[in-house]
């Protein structure tokens, strides 16, 4: 809407002072002919807006003009800015919205926290994602986003392995782990309590039927203990093993290993201890990636599959 695009504009001529039409119009993704109409509507409006003229002339508002909004603390203002660079908000669709309210916020605080806060955005940039990006994608994440919003029923039809299944559910809340998002939800007929990994919907319809949600229900607390279930429920293999001060670096490293006991290092430097590792194939691929560094004590099948795996890649490299 325009009257958002104005307040927009006007807040970040007051926030950080001259600005040239090529910037404004990249912020507020406009053309430039559309910031200077925007620019001679806030001059009618009895707002001071002039343009300073030159190679380094810009738009500027005058210092005496400030919008009247609600101020905030230092420290709120700075936690605002940090939460600006989270990928959920774009996932939401929302980080316009909050860039925004940020400025907004921001024009309230007085001249010394509006130079600390720019500072901080000139001086620290966060980078959210992994050096391995996520290949998820979310496509019905706005539809099931509605659907807890609306509280309506929807229909999904989800996948799991290789079999897709069709399901009413009663979406409650979603709930983001880094950057993979989950919808906990009751399913019909029998109302059980469910996660669903929105990656994992191949459709995702918003019926009109609305639901109730449960008495008491605390998305947080559910989370918590489903986390803790699944963690419970994960497989356990034990092995026993002897390495070193590199290999057991490596091992803490490692995803889904635990190291449960370690005894040494004995005046060779070797450590015995004891590792989950979950599966049995899981547990030689990690042996295998550590090369020299960790041995296998026990069990015995363990050891003969990494024998036989190094040996089949000995037998590759000797062709």
């Amino acid at each position: 809407m325009r009257a958002d695009r104005l307040l927009n504009l006007l807040l970040l001529l007051q926030n950080r002072g001259k600005m040239s039409s090529r910037q404004l119009a990249e912020l507020l993704e406009v053309s430039e002919r559309t910031i200077v109409r925007d620019i001679e509507a806030l001059s009618a409006a009895g707002i001071p807006v002039y343009a300073e003229r030159g190679s380094r002339g810009g738009w500027v508002l005058a210092d005496s003009y400030r919008t009247n909004l609600t101020g905030m603390r230092p420290e709120e203002i700075v936690s605002l800015l940090l939460t600006n660079h989270n990928e959920l908000l774009k996932d939401l669709g929302i980080q316009g919205d909050f860039q925004a309210a940020y400025q907004k916020l921001l024009a309230a605080a007085p001249a010394p926290i509006r130079q600390d806060a720019e500072m901080i955005r000139e001086r620290l940039h966060i980078d959210g994602a992994g050096w391995h990006a996520s290949e998820e994608a979310f496509p019905w994440l706005s539809a099931v986003q509605e659907a807890v919003w609306t509280q309506r029923k929807q229909r999904i039809r989800y996948r799991k392995e290789d079999d897709v299944t069709e399901r009413i559910i009663h979406p409650l809340g979603l709930i983001a782990k880094r950057n993979v998002w989950y919808v906990a939800a009751e399913q019909e007929p029998d109302r059980e309590l469910r996660t669903f990994r929105i990656s994992r919907l191949e459709e995702a319809s918003l019926l009109e039927e609305t639901f109730v949600r449960p008495d008491g229900f605390d998305l947080a607390a559910y989370w918590e203990q489903s986390t803790a279930r699944f963690k419970s429920e994960l497989p356990r293999y034990l092995a026993r093993i002897r390495t070193n001060e590199t290999g057991l670096s490596q091992l803490r490293r490692e995803r889904f290993i635990k190291v449960l006991h370690t005894e040494g290092p004995d005046n060779q430097g070797q450590i015995l201890a004891e590792i989950d590792l979950q599966t049995l194939d899981w547990a030689c691929g990690v042996i295998l990636r550590n090369g020299r560094d960790v041995e296998v004590l026990e069990p015995q099948e363990l050891r003969e599959r990494v024998k036989s795996e190094a040996q089949a890649i000995l037998t590759l490299y000797e062709h």
